[in-house]
């Protein structure tokens, strides 16, 4: 008998100590994302912003309720195919939890599938295509990055006025397609005259110029060329050609520090931004500028800010959950979960898990002791401004 009560008491610490253990498990968060490939930039900007939100929003100590927080990269190469391959893997193989990225809008609409058959959560951060939390949505997606719509219908606030004449200049992807079909759709006042798309390769811009010039150049009232692009190639070169002659002007949204150094050509240029890091003033991004600035000798970018807050979404939904990483556990945790960013609270809607957030008019400001175009902050477009349209299959 007193054998019997030592093996009970012996199994009943061996049990303790193993429930102990499943507390302490890692959580492991994949970041599967373009390390390599055309959006690199973008991607490297996203993937510091990540592991700073996580840092921020676990005060330093990378741990949730016990559970030290593990991240896992994954690089998807801008390849839909590998993409899909390499989130397969961190959900099979690295046991991850949660996915965040990826960069591209195609190898996001790759990925989409396999975060249903895994049953995990993908966040999406920082591609932008509608169909992500549109046609191609299913519940294991969240996204804490702006979508199409809400880029196409905070610029339609800065140029949607009757007598204007306006003309798209897209990449001929899912990123560009789905803008424009997002942007005409908000535009009411406006005309879109022609809408031009152009393989996202593309470095020679003369023909497509040409066409947009041929399209405006007759047309009375205001006459515009949006541009709205990533990655390789410099659309901005068109106005080498000189679309002044004709009265055009050159429009766009707003872009990373490099890519704005182009925008200098353009002072008074106006267009909507998801983030440039004087504009926001609240403490998270008080707290990003200062540290960006101490670790990288730089102010943080559009991208950093995208996952820095992919990082807070994760972290605070964890703190909801008291470290249970479990995925329904999650998702009716997501569902209509607010929390604060470097762009101030955002918003997971229920319906579609997009998440809702403020964007910035803004008019270019060139100061020659700034490298880049400083866009100066006309308004803030909150989220009450903007009615940004439901398009999954819910």
């Amino acid at each position: 008998m007193h054998l019997t009560r030592k093996i009970a008491k012996g199994l009943a610490a061996l049990s303790l100590c193993a429930g102990v253990a499943v507390l302490a498990q890692d959580i492991k968060i994949a970041h599967v994302y373009d390390k390599t490939g055309v959006l690199e930039a973008y991607a490297k900007q996203t993937q510091a912003g990540l592991v700073m939100g996580l840092e921020y929003a676990t005060g330093g100590t990378m741990m949730v309720n016990g559970h030290k927080l593990v991240i896992v990269e994954k690089d998807t190469q801008g390849k839909p195919d590998v993409a899909k391959s390499m989130l397969a893997s961190a959900y099979a193989d690295d046991k991850a939890a949660i996915a965040v990225g990826p960069t591209s809008s195609g190898a996001a609409l790759a990925m989409l599938p396999v975060a249903e058959e895994y049953k995990k959560i993908l966040l999406v951060e920082p591609a932008v295509a509608d169909s992500i939390t549109g046609d191609k949505w299913n519940r294991y997606i969240f996204r804490t990055g702006r979508n199409s719509s809400q880029d196409a219908i905070s610029n339609a606030v800065a140029l949607d006025k009757a007598g204007y004449n306006i003309a798209t200049l897209a990449q001929d992807v899912a990123f560009g397609k789905d803008f424009v079909k997002a942007f005409r759709g908000a535009i009411k006042n406006a005309k879109l005259v022609h809408e031009e798309y152009l393989p996202a390769t593309t470095t020679d811009f003369t023909a497509g110029a040409q066409r947009l010039f041929d399209k405006l150049k007759n047309l009375p009232g205001r006459k515009i060329i949006f541009i709205n692009w990533a990655g390789g190639g410099n659309p901005f070169k068109i106005a080498d050609l000189d679309p002044k002659r004709y009265g055009i002007e050159i429009a766009s949204g707003g872009n990373i520090l490099p890519a704005m150094a182009a925008y200098k050509a353009f002072p008074g240029l106006e267009g909507a931004l998801y983030y440039y890091y004087e504009i926001p003033k609240n403490k998270v991004n008080d707290w990003l500028v200062k540290e960006h600035q101490k670790r990288f000798n730089a102010p943080p970018d559009f991208f950093t800010a995208g996952g820095m807050s992919a990082g807070i979404a994760v972290v605070e939904a964890l703190k909801k959950t008291k470290g249970d990483a479990t995925t329904e556990k999650l998702i009716s945790t997501m569902e209509g979960m607010s929390f604060e960013t470097p762009k101030g609270k955002m918003t997971f809607r229920k319906e579609d898990h997009q998440a809702l957030q403020s964007m910035y008019h803004f008019k270019i400001k060139v100061d020659p002791k700034v490298a880049w175009a400083v866009p100066e902050l006309i308004r803030e477009i909150k989220i009450t401004d903007m009615d940004i349209p439901i398009r999954n299959k819910r």
